[in-house]
C-alpha cells in the first residue's frame, strides 16, 4: 500500500508510458519533512542521466517552514537510487529509441521510505492528446447512460 506524496498528474495528458520502474532518492531531512507535508511539485521534472547515474531534476520541493539555516534548496538535482543494471537498462532504451525518462509520483512504500516511479515515456503528439480527450468524455457518456438505465 503506497501513500502519493506528489504525483505528476500532466505526464498523463503528456506522454505515452510505455514501462515504470521504483527508485530510492537521496534526500535531506527537510526535504522529507516538506515532502511528508504535500510541499512538493514534479510538473516540469525529468530524469538525467549523469556519468552512469540518475539524476531528478527540476523536481520542486519547497523549503521545510520550520528549518533552520540548513534549509534544503528547492529545485537542486536530487541523485536516484538503482542497481547499475537497471540504470544500463533504461539508459540503452532512452538512447537507442528517443525516449525519455519521466518522474510520475513521489510515495511513501509500506515500510516508510520515500521513493519515486520512474516511467519510460513517448511524447504524444497534439492529436494524440485530442484523440484521447475525446475518447474520455465519451467513456463518460456512455457510464452516465448506463448509470441512468440502472436507476
Amino acid at each position: 500500500m503506497s501513500e502519493d506524496l506528489v504525483r505528476n498528474r500532466k505526464a498523463l495528458h503528456d506522454y505515452h508510458i510505455l514501462e515504470t520502474w521504483e527508485a530510492g532518492i537521496a534526500l535531506l531531512g527537510t526535504e522529507v519533512k516538506a515532502l511528508r507535508a504535500g510541499r512538493g511539485q514534479l510538473q516540469d521534472a525529468y530524469v538525467d542521466v549523469v556519468d552512469g547515474e540518475l539524476w531528478l531534476k527540476q523536481a520542486h520541493i519547497s523549503p521545510y517552514e520550520f528549518g533552520t539555516y540548513a534549509n534544503h534548496e528547492p529545485l537542486r538535482p536530487r541523485k536516484l537510487l538503482l542497481h547499475k543494471a537497471e540504470i544500463a537498462k533504461m539508459t540503452s532504451k532512452v538512447v537507442r529509441k528517443g525516449l525519455t525518462l519521466i518522474p510520475l509520483a513521489i510515495y511513501l512504500n509500506a515500510k516508510g521510505t520515500l521513493k519515486v516511479k520512474l516511467a519510460l515515456a513517448e511524447g504524444k503528439a497534439h492529436g494524440d492528446k485530442r484523440e484521447a480527450l475525446k475518447q474520455r468524455e465519451q467513456k463518460r457518456e456512455m457510464d452516465r447512460i448506463r448509470k441512468g438505465a440502472r436507476e
